[in-house]
């Protein structure tokens, strides 16, 4: 089943009753909204005027939504989680930290050929050269000891964009702002879908900065990043107004979750492709399977 994902950008008062969400507003013209609670997978605020109950808050974290809140620049900056995202979170999470670094370094490994195998047919769809992309995704070894992951990621976005000056860095000029933008909610898909496989999202597989508190999901969203990248690609060849993330910028962005992507032979809206993402990680980590299911661009 496909979620809803709701974007507040305006003052409201959000708060619960009989299982759904109420959204009332103080502009008098606007009437009162409910949703079913059970509809939504991501609520995302935006508007520092928005008022929310710690009623509506406990059921949306118990089913699983996931609570997104922007900061002063409009940018996604926290993530409510649960304490408990499955009825075996204790083993499951055991498993997880009892991981040998073989292991880790062989999940590594699948994850960037998975993430340049996407990236060069990014390129090749947009009619660009991905030669090196193929070579390197055949080349990476356990662990990614060459480093493969960030030569595919400069020579990907040297050539992707055709704006003058521009590479990949989060201050720099857009549409590096959309990336930045899009990019924080698939990190928050993928965190709510470790949650839902019961997996800790701060311990992860290569990622390991003790000031990162999502170094796994930052692991598990590498593949997953060419998707956002061919939305925004898109985006910039409209020729909209970029510079600035407008409403409809983000609205546009807010799609992601939705996404349709190829995943085992079958087409899935990728927030359902990521819970199968994050249950193939449970797999490996109790050692049930070796393999890392991802999606193919």
């Amino acid at each position: 089943m496909i979620k809803r994902t709701l974007f507040f950008a305006n003052p409201a008062y959000l708060s619960t009753k009989n299982e759904q969400m109420v959204v009332s507003f103080p502009e008098e013209d606007k009437k009162e909204t409910k949703i079913p609670i059970e509809d939504l997978g991501y609520v995302v605020l935006e508007n520092q005027q928005i008022t929310i109950t710690n009623g509506l808050l406990m059921k949306l974290v118990q089913n699983k939504t996931a609570v997104i809140s922007c900061d002063q620049q409009h940018l996604p900056c926290s993530f409510f989680q649960p304490l408990v995202g499955h009825t075996e979170q204790t083993e499951r999470m055991r498993h997880q930290l009892n991981a040998s670094l073989p292991l880790k370094k062989q999940l590594w490994q699948q994850t960037v050929t998975a993430k340049i195998e996407n990236q060069a047919q990014h390129l090749l769809l947009q009619g660009k050269n991905a030669l090196k992309l193929k070579r390197w995704a055949k080349d990476v070894k356990s662990g990614d000891t060459d480093n493969h992951e960030a030569y595919a990621a400069a020579y990907y976005f040297q050539n992707l964009f055709t704006i003058p000056a521009f590479s990949r860095n989060q201050k720099g000029i857009a549409p590096n702002n959309l990336l930045n933008y899009g990019y924080a909610i698939l990190r928050a898909v993928t965190a709510r879908a470790l949650c839902s496989s019961g997996l800790l999202p701060s311990v992860g597989i290569f990622h390991r900065n003790k000031y990162n508190a999502f170094c796994l999901a930052d692991d598990v969203m590498e593949p997953y990043r060419p998707f956002v990248d061919a939305l925004v690609y898109d985006i910039v060849e409209t020729g909209c107004q970029i510079e600035e993330l407008n409403q409809n910028l983000k609205a546009a962005l807010l799609r992601i979750p939705a996404m349709d992507v190829m995943i085992d032979g079958k087409q899935s809206p990728l927030m359902n492709a990521m819970s199968r993402t994050t249950n193939s990680l449970y797999e490996c980590y109790a050692g049930s399977s070796r393999k890392l299911l991802y999606p193919n661009f």
